[in-house]
């Protein structure tokens, strides 16, 4: 990764670490990881949350915290405003989510802030199969649309949440075929997340595909989940029908149901199975396996 924080002589390495970066999620494991490293790294902070006492107390200086919602307006433009780069980690599963992205875009425009690092998804576009990659294009599409300086991270799914794709008998059931996925873990996306952060304008315009180190198929999964936590699991294939039938004793709504089933039809289909060295190039270190992330537990 190109060091552009240089001297201090430099005109244009110096605000690299004057430049007030907000965070979003800093609550969760991506955003939380994020904020913990730029904070060690004395980048100043505006930690953006819906609760102020869950707020990380990070032990750094130039840390604020500003209470917001994506879908409240004014409130996303007053804690924006005064803050030149935002990480954007996108919101949590909504029927109306698309909606509430561009109305966090916008708010972003309003406050002032210059350049935004988006949470995507591999794969993203307006016809993908996984449904939420849908509203992720799109999502994308208003960030070039704003007139911002962009960086778009198109994480694949979340390895650590792959034992949670397992029912309480450690089933995985899903219409994923023999399809492959290149899950990747959340400490690795804060990691490219953050080098990012630390030298935006090196970065604008870019989109990287964030992988594991390898596309596997369910079956190798549960295999390798075995091994490593010590517990049985299985995978089941299911057909596309089954897979709406046996998630029906939790009544979702149709937009939910759709996502559900459409995690395992978009492995089916390829869209997540490729690998790249992303991680690598942007963070300095390989992205972790299923051994390294479980291993230690």
């Amino acid at each position: 990764m190109t060091d552009t924080t240089a001297s201090s002589s430099s005109p244009s390495a110096e605000p690299v670490l004057r430049r007030r970066v907000a965070v979003t999620g800093a609550t969760g494991a991506v955003g939380g990881r994020v904020a913990r490293t730029l904070a060690a790294a004395g980048v100043p902070l505006r930690l953006v949350v819906r609760d102020a006492s869950r707020a990380p107390d990070l032990g750094a200086a130039d840390v604020e915290v500003a209470v917001a919602t994506y879908g409240d307006h004014e409130a996303s433009v007053a804690a924006l405003r005064g803050a030149d780069v935002l990480f954007m980690v996108s919101a949590a599963e909504a029927v109306d989510r698309l909606a509430q992205h561009r109305g966090f875009v916008d708010a972003a425009v309003e406050a002032g802030v210059r350049h935004v690092v988006y949470t995507s998804f591999q794969g993203a576009g307006p016809d993908a199969v996984f449904t939420l990659a849908r509203d992720h294009a799109a999502t994308e599409e208003h960030l070039a649309a704003s007139g911002l300086a962009t960086t778009v991270l198109r994480d694949s799914f979340y390895l650590d949440v792959l034992p949670e794709f397992a029912d309480e008998a450690g089933v995985l059931r899903g219409p994923a075929g023999e399809g492959r996925v290149a899950a990747v873990a959340r400490a690795d996306v804060a990691d490219a997340a953050a080098a990012v952060l630390q030298a935006p304008e090196a970065h604008a315009g870019q989109v990287y595909e964030l992988t594991g180190p390898e596309a596997l198929t369910l079956s190798e999964v549960v295999a390798r989940l075995s091994a490593v936590l010590g517990r049985p699991f299985t995978y089941h294939p299911e057909t596309v029908e089954e897979a709406y039938e046996s998630r029906q004793r939790w009544q979702p709504e149709p937009w939910q149901a759709d996502a559900w089933v459409s995690t395992y039809t978009s492995i089916a289909s390829g869209e997540v199975s490729r690998v790249t060295d992303d991680v690598r190039t942007l963070t300095g270190h390989a992205p972790l396996s299923i051994e390294g992330l479980f291993g230690g537990r």
